[in-house]
């Protein structure tokens, strides 16, 4: 197939991109580049790209692909929070468009990255796709909003699916620091403290990069009865733990480092187990890395390519990233790039 992917200069795309060029595929990436520099070790080979803001995309631009993977967007709560108008702009309005006029284009598959936190405060109980949905930040209600009003465009000739990724972790080229496991193995690289804000007892699934990339990959190559206009959980049961076992993995991981568990932010709302059952039943997804291995290598890959604290807190974190780019005057207030800026923060 011909592939768009959106966000391919990001954290998942950098890693999904290979991964879908080994299965074959034809791949072009379409990204505003606001992260293309956010490298730790060596600059990844990445595939010809349209640099573009998602909401400024054309008809034109989406012309001729098979699929288009939909990556790109204000991926993160504390953003969220700080500019919800902004989030809504680009990752609910500029997804939707961005949707029709791909099903206007001929593109025939439209796969989503939706999110398990769509789930929002559901308790203990193991929940399903079909299980109501309960968004408590900016973030995830856009994410929301985008499948409810993408599922309208499903016809016979446009297949949209909806990935609802776990909360991701693993090592990537460009890396995130502000995602649970990534974040807990950094900071224990750097300080030797296992530092938990909240009481450590919310739940939370999680799934590997690499294995999110792989789920996108199955998707292309599935039938299309099997996916056409669903909802996918992506992740493993496995990988349902709470965030102190997620923190006593990261201390088996790094050595000399210590647990700390604050509780100074209190008990976190966001608390839900989920069932990938429907994944494994339908396409025959099954996620291969559980959060020990991830741990394990996140911890080899930044001892190995001499993380630093500079980038920890600041290149790899997103809203200092992005303040710092608008403050450079290379993005305004709305999180676009200014003509003629480029897009390398200021050391």
């Amino acid at each position: 197939m011909r592939v768009l992917v959106t966000g391919h200069q990001g954290y998942l795309g950098t890693v999904m991109v290979p991964v879908l060029r080994a299965e074959g595929h034809d791949v072009v990436g379409l990204d505003s580049g606001f992260f293309a520099d956010c490298v730790l070790g060596k600059l990844p080979g990445d595939p010809p790209g349209i640099a573009v803001d998602l909401r400024d995309v054309t008809v034109e631009q989406l012309a001729g692909f098979d699929a288009v993977i939909h990556l790109a967007a204000l991926s993160n709560d504390p953003l969220g929070a700080l500019h919800p108008e902004i989030t809504y702009d680009i990752n609910h309005h500029a997804s939707v468009r961005l949707a029709r006029l791909a099903k206007e284009a001929g593109v025939r598959r439209f796969l989503y990255a939706s999110t398990c936190s769509v789930y929002g405060a559901a308790g203990e109980d193991l929940v399903t796709e079909d299980a109501p949905l309960k968004p408590i930040t900016p973030y995830a209600e856009s994410k929301v909003r985008v499948e409810d009003d993408v599922v309208a465009l499903a016809d016979a000739d446009f297949t949209p699916v909806f990935l609802r990724n776990a909360t991701a972790f693993g090592f990537s080229p460009r890396l995130r620091a502000d995602i649970v496991l990534n974040n807990l193995v950094g900071y224990a690289v750097l300080t030797s403290e296992v530092k938990v804000l909240s009481d450590g007892t919310p739940w939370r699934p999680l799934v590997h990069a690499a294995d999110i990339a792989s789920a996108f990959a199955t998707c292309l190559a599935a039938p299309t009865e099997s996916i056409h206009c669903r909802a996918f959980n992506i992740g493993t049961e496995a990988n349902n733990l709470t965030v102190a076992d997620i923190a006593r993995a990261v201390v088996d991981a790094v050595p000399g480092s210590r647990l700390n568990i604050t509780g100074e932010s209190g008990a976190d709302p966001r608390s839900y187990r989920v069932d990938f059952s429907a994944a494994r039943e339908a396409i025959g997804f099954r996620a291969a890395w559980s959060v020990p291995a991830g741990a394990q290598e996140l911890y080899q890959e930044y001892t190995a390519r001499g993380l630093t604290s500079d980038d920890f807190f600041h290149r790899f974190t997103r809203l200092p990233h992005l303040e710092k780019l608008r403050d450079a005057g290379i993005l305004d207030e709305s999180m676009r790039r200014i003509v003629g800026a480029g897009v390398t923060a200021p050391a």
